[in-house]
């Protein structure tokens, strides 16, 4: 049994999709396909500091996840944020932590956050 299994689906896909997210170059490859509608992939390896193999990597994290389609056009491939994917993890993410959110228990320290 893999350790991840013993958690509930719910918690399973928030953290797929936190690891998902995670990286730095995938949220500015979302950043940039909400910035310019459709692009095409080497479009977006020209706007970051990464190489076109290494974007192609990340492309196909979020194409796996579901946050980003791919249409092959030619030798190209246009890319396009997926909005009904990313409202549901939205979702996901606003109802676990609105429950944390609202806890009304709080430990005092004299760190911030």
């Amino acid at each position: 049994m893999i350790k991840t299994e013993v958690f509930d689906n719910e918690l399973q896909a928030l953290a797929n999709f936190a690891k998902v997210i995670s990286h730095p170059a995938r949220l500015a490859i979302l950043k940039y396909l909400a910035e310019t509608k459709t692009c095409i992939s080497g479009d977006i390896s020209d706007s970051l500091p990464l190489s076109r193999t290494t974007v192609s990597q990340h492309l196909k994290e979020l194409r796996d996840m579901g946050l980003i389609h791919g249409e092959i056009d030619g030798l190209k491939i246009n890319y396009c944020l997926c909005g009904s994917c990313i409202a549901e993890k939205l979702e996901l993410f606003d109802t676990f932590f609105g429950k944390i959110k609202d806890v009304s228990i709080h430990c005092e320290t004299n760190k911030s956050c």
